[in-house]
C-alpha cells in the first residue's frame, strides 16, 4: 500500500484533478517529471492520467498531450483541455486548447492557441489555464497565471479572459492582482463552498507556497485569511477537485535528489540539506471548511482507514521527571530540558498522540528517527511563544548546523498555541514522506531522508506537558 503516489523512475508534478461523475472517480492529470539520470524506453513525457475511485489506488496512463498546467471541463458531450506551452528567446507562452470524446484520445486544436494581450498582461507569462462556467454571467471564465503590465517587479497576478464558446477569449482586467509576488501566482483554480469562493494560486517568491484568498463574489473584493496557506514549503502547486460530497486539494511533496540550481553544499552530509527538486509524491489534503469561511486541511478518510493496526509500543525515559505508562507520558521540566524515547518508527505507519502543555514551555513536541542519545533526529517543535510549529533537523543540534544555517528557522507553520488546550496529532509516514495533522485542520509535511529506522520520542522544554493516547498504527 502506498500512501502518497509516487510514480516509478519519476516525480509527480502540477495535478490536474477531474471528478469524472460518469465513472464516479478522480482522474488527475499530473506533469511527469521523468527523473534525470533515467533513460528507460518507457519514458513519454507531458500529461498523465491518474484514475483512482479511493485516492488510494491509482493506473496511470499518458494522455497524449506534451505542456504545461491547465484545466479539465464537460461541455455539450465534449471534453475540453487547456494547458499551455513555452518558447524561449524571446520568452513566450501559450494556452492550448484540446478536446475528446472519450476523455483518452485528445486532439489539439492549433489554432485555438493564444498569448497574453500585451496591454493588460505581459507576453512573458500566460500559462496554466483554469476555464469554468460564470452562472450569473453566463460565460466560460478562464483563470490564467500572470503578470499585470505595472511600473515595478511585484506584479504578478491571476489573469482573467471570458467567453461565449470556448474559442473566442476576450482580455479582462485581473481577477486578483496584489502587487505582492514578482512571479506569475501559479496554478490558479477557484471554487465555492456555501457562501463562499475560494481563489487558490502557488507562488515561489516572498514565500514558497500554495494559498488561497476567499470572497462572497467572483466580483470581490478577495480576502486574505489569518493563515493563508495550506501546508509548508514542501507542498506546492495544489489544485482542487470535488467528488460531490467532500473538497480536496492535490498537491506535490517535492524530492531533494537532482541538485537543479547547483547550489547543493559541496560536502555532501545528506539529502535533508539538498535544495528541493521540482516534483515528488502526491499528496492529498481533504479541505475543511470552519465556521468563519476560513479553511483547513485534514486527512482523507481512505488514507487514515488502512492505517489502523495498533502496535505494541515502550516509553523510556531519558531525562527529567517522568511519569509514562503503555500511551501515556507526563512530565514537569520547570528550568531545563526532558525527553523520553518511544518504539522503532515502522516505514509505513501513522503516529497519533494529543498533547497538552501547560505553563510557559520555550517549546514541547515530538521527536521522530531518533537515536539513543536523543540528538540525531527530527524534532518537530511546538513552541507557544511564537504560535507556530517548526522542524529542527538532526545537524542543527551541532556545530556544523549553526555554521549552515545562517537562519533561525528550517520550516515552519503558524498554529495558535495555548496552554490546557488539547492537541491531537497524527503524523503519517511512507519511506521519506512525513505529514502532519493537528486538530484535524493544520497540515504539515516534510522530507525526512538522512535518518531511517529509529525511534520516536516526546520532549519539553522548560515546561510541563502530558502525551496521551499515544498509539502507532501500521496497515
Amino acid at each position: 500500500m502506498k500512501l502518497f503516489y509516487t510514480a516509478e523512475n519519476a516525480k509527480i508534478g502540477d495535478v490536474i484533478p477531474y471528478y469524472n461523475h460518469k465513472d464516479q472517480q478522480f482522474d488527475c492529470f499530473y506533469l511527469k517529471n521523468w527523473n534525470t539520470d533515467y533513460n528507460g524506453s518507457d519514458i513519454v513525457h507531458g500529461w498523465h492520467r491518474l484514475t483512482t475511485s479511493d485516492l488510494l489506488h491509482f493506473e496511470e496512463q499518458p494522455s497524449g498531450i506534451q505542456g504545461g498546467t491547465g484545466s479539465i471541463i464537460e461541455a455539450d458531450g465534449m471534453y475540453h483541455m487547456f494547458y499551455c506551452t513555452f518558447e524561449h528567446n524571446p520568452e513566450r507562452q501559450y494556452t492550448r486548447h484540446a478536446v475528446s470524446t472519450d476523455y483518452e484520445n485528445w486532439t489539439d486544436i492549433p489554432e485555438h492557441t493564444f498569448t497574453a494581450d500585451d496591454e493588460i498582461y505581459a507576453l512573458t507569462d500566460w500559462r496554466d489555464p483554469f476555464v469554468f462556467w460564470n452562472e450569473e454571467e453566463q460565460k466560460w471564465w478562464m483563470l490564467m497565471s500572470a503578470r499585470e503590465k505595472a511600473q515595478t517587479e511585484r506584479n504578478g497576478c491571476v489573469g482573467l479572459c471570458t467567453s461565449d464558446d470556448l474559442v473566442r477569449w476576450d482580455y479582462r482586467q485581473p481577477l486578483y492582482a496584489p502587487g505582492i509576488h514578482q512571479s506569475a501566482l501559479e496554478c490558479a483554480d477557484l471554487f465555492k463552498i456555501g457562501d463562499w469562493y475560494y481563489l487558490v494560486y502557488s507562488s515561489y517568491t516572498d514565500g514558497f507556497a500554495t494559498y488561497y484568498r476567499m470572497s462572497r463574489s467572483l466580483n470581490g473584493p478577495w480576502l486574505r485569511p489569518e493563515v493563508d496557506t495550506f501546508d509548508t514549503r514542501a507542498y506546492y502547486a495544489a489544485k482542487t477537485a470535488s467528488d460531490g460530497k467532500d473538497h480536496y486539494i492535490f498537491g506535490w511533496n517535492p524530492t531533494r535528489r537532482e541538485n537543479m540550481w547547483g547550489i547543493n553544499p559541496p560536502t555532501d552530509i545528506g539529502a535533508d540539506y539538498h535544495t528541493w527538486d521540482w516534483g515528488g509524491a502526491m499528496v492529498i489534503h481533504k479541505i475543511v471548511q470552519r465556521a468563519d469561511g476560513t479553511l483547513g486541511v485534514t486527512v482523507p478518510e481512505a488514507v487514515d482507514s488502512v492505517i489502523q493496526n495498533s502496535q505494541p509500543i515502550t516509553l523510556h525515559p531519558l531525562n527529567g521527571e517522568w511519569k509514562a505508562d503503555n500511551n501515556k507520558a507526563t512530565v514537569h521540566s520547570e528550568g531545563g530540558y526532558a525527553s523520553l524515547l518511544g518504539s522503532q518508527i515502522p516505514d509505513l505507519c501513522c503516529l497519533e498522540v494529543t498533547i497538552q502543555y501547560s505553563g510557559k514551555p520555550s517549546r514541547f513536541g515530538i521527536a521522530l528517527q531518533v537515536d539513543e542519545g536523543f540528538s540525531e533526529g527530527y524534532h518537530l517543535c511546538f513552541e507557544p511563544w511564537y504560535n507556530r510549529v517548526q522542524i529542527r533537523s538532526g545537524l542543527r543540534m551541532f556545530e556544523d548546523g549553526g555554521k549552515m544555517f545562517p537562519y533561525a528557522v528550517e520550516m515552519e507553520r503558524p498554529i495558535i498555541l495555548e496552554p490546557d488546550t488539547p492537541y491531537h496529532v497524527k503524523i503519517f509516514i511512507e519511506d521519506s514522506v512525513m505529514v502532519m495533522y493537528i486538530n484535524g485542520e493544520t497540515a504539515f509535511s516534510t522530507r525526512l531522508f538522512n535518518y531511517k529506522g529509529r525511534k520516536f520520542g516526546f520532549f519539553v522544554s522548560d515546561g510541563a506537558a502530558v502525551f496521551r493516547s499515544i498509539r502507532l498504527m501500521t496497515e
